[in-house]
């Protein structure tokens, strides 16, 4: 196969690839979405995250048929990635896609899920002890790095859910093996520092014959004051050398030349001899215990192999454990016989502050969900019309349903109490984009219908339509959207302020509607986030001036808000400000 054959390689980025990996290592690289290989031959992380979901995930990635769909994609990623333990492990979350299978759904949610029990059951010792294992990791420190942590990994005790697969590991094997890869691992020498207490000695010795050879006008100095007589010369270079390098006198003997012009001459034969030997002695002692080594090194490779393989993978399941974790996220129903997505008391993952969210209920198509009857949507209407209050949470809720899913779809938990999706192939999410132009529209109406004609498996989750164009022309095309909606036998949720003028709708769609409660204390807006089903919601402007009637401090900017009030109705404006002061100029 071909570099340009991949999606996103052109001719420039195959030349790139293939002078830095080669074909077949950047073919590989490809295959197994290793992003540290494709970064540190020369591409952005970007460029080749955007590579390697298109190349392990082409088939499903027509699921994100708009920008928005593919930004709310990219937010879910982004949020699991920060609860990634290794690098590795984010690079790996970062190029997950959506999967083309139901069976390959249902896997990797069992596996996320097991990871999740696992990691909640762990004591919060033990969980510290993970991470600070992984902490560690270098992958930049290849298989060397990998065995460290999974030895690490192994001292924890730890052997059930997702770590069960390094209890298989043999503990002396991978000793011998990383004792071997740390030998083999030396900085421009075949064999490190520490295999070897002998050739650890040789390589000293050598050293510190190297540096007084460097300087043996010293040396003939110091060993001159410490012989009386010409006769003890030979006698104090012997000790003056041993005493620095450790070398038996008998082999500084033997390196003593037979005749010298001089003591320096002497001194540098007697140090160059003893050099070389030195020389020959490490490279034989380096040479044998690489070998040696390397056995160790192959007898040790099946559980090295396997041992990098589980840190990845760990690493990997950890990081979604602990996001799953993190957002309650359950496992999803996945329906076949029926359209439907319907969530129990559903969260947004994107809104920060987790612990005031008004969770939601909410489904459209054929769904079993079992709720309480007062909260019970309605089972069988494949669309809806979404209404209500300014703020009052619209837009979120069909963010809600895009992340589940999209989560769902790329075999991941889901922010719900319980929830049953069908498979799409096309999720059409359009947030409201305040543009009031010909050009917004077309390009609008060209993302948005070609999904939902090509496919009768498509959300359509589509945000105040009206904004892009005039009133009542877009009230005709939104209405046309629905019936079409309706016509491809697909599933939508189309917020807009213009429910009235979209009547009649099909008999397969519905009206669902969001309403404001009132201002509190503060004058903050109080809504009540979950739609009721079969109703209009009101906007309710009343509350907004209300509030701005009571915020004005200044007399002319107050007696405006008034105006105002006159104009979306005086008494509902002191009702709310039942207690507030209401002056008439």
């Amino acid at each position: 196969m071909r570099l340009e054959e991949y999606w996103g390689i052109g001719p420039k980025t195959s030349e790139l690839l293939t002078e830095e990996l080669g074909v077949e290592r950047a073919i590989e690289a490809i295959e197994s979405a290793d992003t540290r290989a494709l970064t540190t031959a020369g591409l952005s992380r970007g460029r080749a995250t955007r590579i390697l979901r298109r190349a392990t995930g082409a088939e499903s990635m027509d699921l994100l048929a708009t920008r928005d769909t593919r930004d709310v994609y990219k937010e879910l990623l982004d949020l699991a990635e920060e609860y990634a333990v290794t690098a590795d492990a984010a690079d790996s979350i970062r190029v997950l896609t959506p999967l083309p299978t139901r069976e390959a759904m249902a896997e990797r949610l069992d596996d996320v899920l097991e990871a999740r029990d696992t990691w909640a059951d762990l004591s919060e010792s033990d969980q510290r002890a993970v991470l600070s294992a992984f902490s560690a990791y270098d992958a930049g420190g290849g298989e060397l790095a990998a065995v460290d942590v999974a030895l690490a990994l192994r001292d924890t005790g730890i052997e059930s859910g997702v770590f069960e697969p390094l209890a298989a590991l043999d503990g002396e094997s991978l000793t011998a093996g990383r004792a071997a890869l740390a030998g083999l691992a030396g900085d421009g020498e075949s064999v490190g520092e520490g295999a070897d207490e002998e050739l650890d000695r040789l390589r000293d010795q050598l050293g510190q014959i190297e540096d007084l050879a460097a300087a043996s006008m010293e040396v003939v100095e110091a060993v001159q004051e410490g012989a009386r007589r010409p006769d003890e010369f030979q006698d104090a270079l012997v000790r003056h050398v041993t005493s620095e390098t450790g070398i038996d006198a008998a082999r500084i003997r033997d390196a003593m030349p037979r005749e010298a012009t001089d003591a320096r001459d002497f001194v540098d034969v007697a140090l160059r001899d003893l050099r070389n030997t030195l020389r020959s002695d490490v490279q034989k002692r380096e040479e044998a215990v690489a070998d040696r080594l390397e056995d160790d090194l192959a007898d040790a490779r099946e559980d090295i192999d396997a041992a990098v393989k589980a840190v990845d993978d760990i690493a990997f399941s950890v990081s979604l454990a602990r996001f799953a974790i993190a957002f309650d996220l359950t496992r999803p129903s996945f329906v076949e016989d029926r359209k439907t997505i319907a969530v129990k008391r559903a969260r947004n993952l994107t809104i920060a502050d987790v612990e005031s969210v008004q969770p939601v209920t909410y489904a459209i198509g054929d769904h079993t969900l079992e709720l309480d009857r007062a909260n019970q949507p309605p089972s069988g209407d494949r669309v809806a019309v979404l209404t209500g209050a300014n703020s009052g949470g619209k837009t979120t809720l069909l963010e809600t349903l895009c992340q589940v899913q999209l989560l769902a779809q790329m075999g991941l938990p889901v922010p719900a109490e319980a929830a049953e999706v069908g498979i799409v192939d096309t999720v059409v999410f359009h947030r409201r984009h305040a543009s009031f132009n010909a050009g917004v529209l077309e390009s609008t109406l060209r993302s948005v219908v070609p999904p939902l004609t090509e496919s009768d498996r498509t959300l359509m989750l589509v945000d105040e339509f009206e904004a892009i164009t005039e009133p009542g022309s877009a009230a005709d095309l939104l209405h046309g959207l629905v019936t079409l909606t309706v016509d491809r036998d697909a599933l939508g949720v189309f917020v807009t302020h213009l429910a009235d003028d979209l009547e009649p709708l099909p008999i397969e769609a519905r009206v669902d509607g969001i309403f404001a409660e009132g201002l509190n204390q503060d004058l903050d807006l109080q809504v009540d986030y979950q739609p009721r089903f079969g109703t209009v919601g009101k906007s309710t402007p009343e509350f907004i001036v209300s509030r701005l009637v009571a915020n004005a401090s200044d007399p002319v900017e107050r007696s405006g808000f008034e105006t105002l009030a006159t104009a979306v109705g005086e008494e509902a404006v002191q009702r709310t400000l039942s207690d507030a002061l209401w002056t008439d100029e």
